[in-house]
């Protein structure tokens, strides 16, 4: 017989930002292909969620620490000196 989920079985937490993207990739496909059953579904919805969650925040951080490497001022990624010297 088949146990069921509890908090106590919650998945660990990723080792990393891209560990996490996979996961997350990984779990997109399962649930489009539609051979999920329903309780499977909502596991995967909700670990995603958590995925996201946990991205968005390793996001925040490295943003944080390029703030202060910048002096609190993002720079656009795209080099303007380039457009300039190509005309």
């Amino acid at each position: 017989m088949a146990k069921k989920l509890t908090a106590d079985d919650a998945a660990p937490a990723p080792e990393s930002f891209e560990q996490a993207m996979a996961e997350l990739a990984q779990l997109v496909t399962q649930m489009e292909s539609g051979q999920l059953p329903l309780e499977a579904s909502v596991a995967a919805y909700a670990r995603g969620s958590e995925l996201v969650k946990y991205c968005a925040a390793q996001l925040e951080k490295v943003e944080s620490q390029v703030k202060v490497l910048e002096g609190d001022m993002l720079k656009p990624f795209a080099a303007e000196g380039i457009d300039e010297g190509a005309q």
